[in-house]
């Protein structure tokens, strides 16, 4: 625990990072500053970068006196948190009328204490699946080149090398052509939903711009068994994933998936297979399930129909869907988690750890993945039309009533391999 606050810092426009020790760091909560707690502050984990925020002046506490203050030295600074780890926290900060708009990355607060970075977080994953330092650019690469030749016709094997390994270096993509874990599948060009904070398509009049390129073709079942039978066979703690960031919904392709799963495991008993989606089609999910398979995702930003639905802005389906696929995959004994996207001063509202604790109930949930979430804040309570949500129990205080209330209830970040599902959840993971 640190016995102070950390400083606040600064940037000067310019790349370069100052602290400023008049001043103690405060870490936003829906629209409030808010001091701090010392037993909430971790250094700032490997991995971990820090932003400039143009625009936006840090809001802090003035050293001597106590009073919140702006830091007009430069623009305020935010970190961006690695895979594993959830925010406590925001960071704090006045936005200027002609300040852009926020880039979608997590923006978490950050102060300087003693030659060190802290973040209010913690580290809610043991699983190493993402670390920067567990990744090889020459393993990454020779893997591309070694499966490229393997599959000359494989469109996606093509897509996964191209897009997501080498171009956007996504970790998912970088474990496959690594052997490894967590295989990516993406298999759907569209999207039932229209999500405000979407990754791999904005409108062209939108004020922010996706961070990938969405897939353009619809795979079939003999591509997405090709590649994905091997990988179930050889890497360590396998799991293939239908449902990616550089795709729609998954649940739209669901007859392909369906076909997919069946010639799988003709195949290879090994492993889990595993879909990251919207949940809305809870048919769809049941005859999945029927064809083998072993886990869902749901992703949310709120286990509140009213915070859901302007935020996802579906299309043919309801929020009531999305729990009924939950329910479904697990009457058939699967693993059911959710996605959950922690917004700090919205996720620990008092209505909405009542609705998570409804949720838990109603649908026997496995897991949950604490997410952080990727959106400017202003942004994102501005296009919801949220200006007041309540008292707040701290993420970290939610994160403990809810572990406490439902023991069996899983924390994490990743989906979690079979080895872990069936056996030792604790001990049975990439390391």
């Amino acid at each position: 625990m640190l016995k102070q606050t950390p400083y606040i810092l600064y940037s000067d426009g310019n790349g370069n990072i100052f602290e400023d020790t008049s001043m103690l760091v405060t870490g936003r909560s829906g629209w409030d500053a808010l001091p701090i707690e010392p037993d909430e502050w971790i250094e700032l984990p490997e991995g971990g970068n820090l932003y400039e925020l143009p625009g936006r002046r840090g809001i802090g506490i003035n050293a001597e006196t106590g009073d919140m203050e702006l830091c007009d030295k430069g623009w305020a600074v935010a970190a961006f948190i690695p895979p594993a780890h959830t925010g406590f926290y925001l960071a704090a900060y006045e936005t200027m009328p002609d300040a852009p708009t926020l880039p979608l990355f997590c923006y978490t607060a950050v102060g300087w204490l003693d030659g060190k970075f802290y973040v209010p977080a913690t580290r809610i994953e043991a699983d190493i699946r993402q670390e920067c330092a567990g990744f090889d650019a020459k393993k990454v690469k020779q893997g591309v080149k070694t499966l490229l030749e393997a599959y000359p016709h494989n469109r996606l094997v093509q897509h996964l090398a191209e897009n997501c390994a080498l171009t956007y270096e996504c970790p998912a993509a970088r474990n496959y052509f690594m052997g490894r874990w967590e295989c990516p599948i993406p298999s759907s060009p569209a999207c039932n939903a229209n999500c405000v904070g979407c990754i791999s398509f904005q409108p062209e009049e939108e004020s922010i711009v996706s961070t990938q390129d969405r897939l353009r073709f619809k795979p079939t079942a003999e591509e997405i068994v090709e590649y994905t039978v091997p990988h179930l066979e050889t890497a360590p703690f396998p799991i293939v994933s239908f449902g990616q960031g550089c795709e729609g919904e998954p649940l739209l392709m669901w007859e392909t998936i369906r076909e997919s799963i069946i010639e799988i495991r003709k195949h290879t008993p090994k492993g889990s297979i595993n879909i990251n989606t919207n949940g809305s089609k809870p048919d769809a999910v049941r005859a999945l399930c029927e064809a083998g398979l072993d886990s869902i995702r749901v992703s949310m930003n709120s286990a509140l129909e009213k915070y859901y639905t302007p935020y996802y802005r579906p299309n043919n389906y309801k929020f009531e869907d999305i729990v009924e696929s939950l329910k479904v995959v697990r009457s058939f004994g699967g693993w059911a988690s959710i996605n959950y996207f922690v917004f700090p001063g919205m996720t620990d509202s008092e209505e909405e750890y009542e609705a998570l604790r409804k949720l838990i109930k109603d649908t026997d949930l496995s897991m949950i993945q604490w997410r952080n979430f990727n959106i400017d804040p202003d942004w994102y309570l501005g296009r919801m039309g949220i200006t007041e949500v309540g008292p707040c129990l701290g993420i970290k205080q939610m994160m403990e009533l809810i572990h406490d209330e439902f023991p069996n209830v899983k924390f994490g970040y990743f989906n979690p391999p079979m080895e872990r599902i069936k056996g030792d959840y604790m001990k049975d993971f990439a390391h």
